[in-house]
């Protein structure tokens, strides 16, 4: 050994025997890929060393020659502020500063074992300067939570049916500041804004396009470089914090995108961070992703295991979050996801599915409900993977519910259609229900539909101005009261008219407008009747919660079900009119006779429809249909929906209408 290596072993294990955060546990956990809290352990940490305040930096670079902290407090120049390596070859360097504190930006320069030089910022910094600068900025979070009530709710209800209707936004153009340059909100601001706009809308939760610091905006948040930090571009840690904090005090559920499928190639970030390819698959025919451009992590390297799943929990730790929906996980799952022949490597077996993958999502999903049992987990998953929600020990990746990106694709496809031809396509409306019950489904009508030339929700309606509103209010109420949790993308809770655009706010001004306020109004009450009635939860995920009483009738577009709970008097029934035309005196069989009434229906005129409703009670007739002795007869409101509801019951003698 080297007398400069030698001096520099024995600095290293001085320093080690004084302070350091890291046990030889610690080091055999993060080799063996079995280390879940790193986060307490890399980064840069404002301590107390020898009675002097400064930071203590951590930073995994095993193939580097040499690493040094860099910014303002030594002009930027390497080799001032050294780093040592570990003793024990775990390619850790670490290192304390009294002249460096909270609030100073910062970097790596790494000087690598190939010769290169290059300036990172902290892949565990909890704090990053706002884009487009690029640094690191040393933090620690002391935010006072006061959310106890939140999370004592949240676990005393794990386990039990829920409704879970999500509000999906992008916290850039929710809603925007004109009169200050067309600025975002930022998260306090937010955490009025947003916070009394979600309760009075209903909404359970909502769920954040990600959060983490991203250097190109319009890629809205997917292209991540800082995964342990809150954007700075609306505040700091303890800001965002504060956002969280307030929407559970108001009985809002918080998730977040999360992005382990791929990351950019910037300079600064994750790419060939100490010189090789340390994060990412060495050969791009694993490690290169051809759709966005970017770099796949290696879910077969342990320390990066460690690092991505550490990050997950950082997430529900530090910051309370109530879930995590997963980004991409089909292009996780198959080798040849958007590749040509020739262009992948089959795995061991020679098939197509990742095995690496696979086995990274399985673990992910066991660490993350073993320490946080009261969590949701979502896939965004667009093939036919079996099990996705399933329990790993029943063969299933383990998610806790899955995107059902099907259900999405055929009813947009369905209610592009002009209501006339639509008597052609009722398989399109009703094969969902083939499938519904296999998996843990949340239906999504989520941002990626409203995006490139995709054009608006209300923009693929057809018809009149009243058909096209009419249209989108049935569809809403089609979504609802189908089987499934709900997820509903900023702007169409009002019937936004343009494509999204990250740039702008959203239309806030058309709600100035009566058929915008009718979708508003009735998107409140859809989430009222949701979180009310069990018949539309309690089952959610369980084909006895559902029922058809009539799919066959495509000559009317009219299909008709039966939503359950636990309890025949929660029992509702749907009927749905996918055409402009008023049915009336429409029968259909009901399982119970008595008296019946409607509790919802999309044609209200307080939601700008026709006013063709059901008042008064509804009383059933002796006439048998649909394989029952007894039945309704309802006027259906044109391109409508009419949900009953059991009122009473009759055991002794039969109403006549």
């Amino acid at each position: 050994m080297g007398k400069k290596k030698k001096a520099a072993v024995e600095k290293e294990i001085a320093f080690q025997e004084t302070y350091t955060r890291y046990t030889e546990f610690d080091i055999h956990l993060f080799k063996t890929g079995k280390h879940f809290k790193l986060y307490e352990k890399m980064g840069a940490f404002p301590v107390t060393f020898n009675g002097k305040k400064g930071t203590y930096f951590s930073v995994w670079a095993p193939n580097a020659r040499a690493v040094s902290v860099i910014g303002n407090f030594n002009h930027w120049t390497s080799g001032k502020h050294v780093l040592n390596p570990r003793w024990d070859e775990s390619g850790i360097w670490e290192g304390f500063f009294d002249d460096i504190q909270k609030g100073e930006a910062y970097k790596y320069a790494i000087h690598s074992n190939t010769g290169d030089y290059l300036e990172k910022a902290d892949p565990f910094g909890i704090f990053c300067e706002t884009p487009p600068k690029t640094a690191s900025i040393v933090w620690e979070n002391n935010y006072p939570w006061s959310d106890e009530d939140w999370l004592e709710h949240r676990k005393n209800i794990s386990g039990k049916p829920q409704p879970y209707a999500v509000y999906e936004l992008h916290l850039g153009s929710w809603r925007r500041k004109a009169e200050e340059g067309n600025r975002s909100l930022t998260y306090p601001e937010l955490a009025t804004e947003l916070v009394d706009y979600v309760k009075e809308m209903g909404f359970t939760h909502v769920e954040f396009l990600p959060v983490m610091e991203h250097p190109f905006f319009g890629s809205w948040g997917y292209q991540i470089t800082g995964y342990f930090a809150p954007s700075s571009r609306y505040g700091n840690p303890d800001d965002f914090m504060y956002l969280v904090d307030s929407l559970h005090q108001a009985g809002i559920g918080v998730i977040l995108d999360w992005v382990p499928s791929h990351f950019p190639g910037d300079a600064h970030g994750l790419y060939m961070f100490d010189g090789t390819h340390l994060y990412e698959h060495a050969d791009m025919r694993k490690g290169f992703h051809p759709d966005w451009k970017s770099y796949i992590f290696n879910y077969g390297r342990n320390e990066v295991r460690s690092i991505l799943i550490s990050n997950a929990l950082y997430w529900l730790d530090r910051y309370h979050i109530d879930g995590l929906r997963v980004d991409a996980v089909a292009s996780m799952l198959y080798l040849d996801y958007s590749r040509k022949e020739g262009e992948w490597i089959p795995n061991e077996h020679g098939g197509r599915e990742n095995i690496e993958a696979i086995n990274f999502l399985k673990e992910f999903n066991e660490v993350t409900y073993a320490n946080y049992p009261d969590v949701v987990t979502i896939a965004e998953e667009s093939t036919a993977w079996p099990g996705v929600s399933k329990p790993t020990y029943l063969g299933g990746l383990g998610f806790g519910q899955k995107w059902m990106m099907g259900w999405m694709h055929d009813t947009l496809r369905y209610f592009k259609q002009d209501p006339v031809f639509r008597k052609y396509h009722q398989n399109e409306i009703t094969f969902s229900i083939m499938y519904a019950f296999t998996e843990n489904f949340m239906l999504p009508l989520s941002h990626d539909e409203v995006v490139h030339g995709k054009g608006s929700l209300l923009g693929r309606m057809p018809g009149d101005e009243w058909k096209r509103f009419a249209n989108l209010r049935l569809m809403f109420g089609y979504m609802y009261t189908h089987p499934g949790t709900k997820l509903l993308f900023m702007g169409g809770e009002f019937g936004q008219s343009a494509e999204w655009n990250h740039d702008q706010s959203l239309d806030w001004h058309l709600l100035d407008y009566p058929h915008h306020q009718g979708v508003c109004k009735l998107i409140k009450d859809l989430n009222v009747l949701y979180r009310s009635e069990p018949a539309l939860y309690h089952f959610g995920f369980d084909a006895r919660g559902f029922e058809w009483l009539d799919y066959s009738d495509h000559q009317n577009s009219v299909i008709i079900f039966q939503r359950k709970s636990d309890k025949k008097e929660d029992q509702l029934i749907v009927i749905c009119n996918f055409t402009p035309e008023v049915r009336y005196q429409y029968r259909f069989g009901v399982p119970f006779r008595g008296q019946w009434k409607e509790v919802f229906n999309t044609d209200d005129l307080k939601y700008s429809g026709s006013g063709v409703l059901n008042p008064g009670s509804l009383f059933t007739s002796p006439i048998r249909y649909h394989q029952y002795d007894y039945s309704l007869a309802l006027t259906l409101p044109p391109l409508g929906i009419a949900v009953v509801k059991l009122e009473k019951e009759q055991a002794e003698f039969e109403l006549e209408e």
